[in-house]
């Protein structure tokens, strides 16, 4: 059972990945539209970073954004699937809320989706895993590392890394906010961050 507000955010991102080239994209959008809930998304206490997560978000025009900012007070942000990979230096930066994939809420076998937040002025270091990934920065902006592929994004910009392609995200005074699925082998357990080996590498 979803909320209005929530089925509403839901459905504005399932447009979002509706429109991507890669298949998995409207494949996400499709499982997103057609699974229902076991769970109902009923209102949860402010996560630590509710006040910045909603001064961000109401700083964007972007349709996320807004379904989003309507919807915060149900979002089951500290729901990070990969928390445990995580040092607490760097998952102190960043909240994430799962909102479906292997482990729930919204059930799905072969995708993962949900929203990432992210601090100003941090660092999160190059990464890679086994799984596709797409993010679409609805608010705020960050310098993103993609590869080789190393620019500033911003709201509306959408970011495919293929599998294992390393990647990295440096946020100014906004911090970012984005909506982000994973698609082909979904694992968490290949997640690692190879910031220090690139160093040794280069060096």
């Amino acid at each position: 059972m979803k909320s209005d507000l929530f089925q509403t955010m839901l459905e504005v991102i399932a447009v979002e990945y509706e429109a991507e080239s890669d298949p998995q994209g409207p494949h996400t959008a499709q499982t997103l539209m057609v699974t229902p809930s076991p769970v109902a998304f009923d209102s949860l206490p402010p996560c630590a970073f509710d006040a910045d997560i909603r001064a961000l978000l109401a700083t964007s025009n972007h349709p996320v954004a807004r379904a989003v900012l309507a919807a915060q007070t149900r979002l089951p942000w500290g729901s990070n699937p990969v928390e445990d990979l995580t040092e607490d230096s760097i998952a102190a930066m960043i909240t994430v809320a799962t909102l479906m994939g292997p482990d729930g809420p919204i059930p799905a076998p072969d995708v993962r989706l949900g929203l990432v937040y992210m601090r100003p002025d941090s660092y999160y270091p190059l990464h890679l895993h086994d799984a596709d990934e797409t993010y679409v920065l609805v608010a705020g902006q960050a310098l993103w590392t993609a590869g080789e592929d190393v620019r500033m994004r911003g709201a509306g910009e959408l970011i495919h890394h293929p599998s294992l392609m390393p990647h990295a995200f440096r946020t100014g005074p906004e911090g970012f906010l984005a909506i982000w699925r994973w698609s082909g082998d979904i694992n968490t357990h290949s997640y690692a961050f190879i910031e220090d080996l690139c160093s040794a590498l280069s060096a």
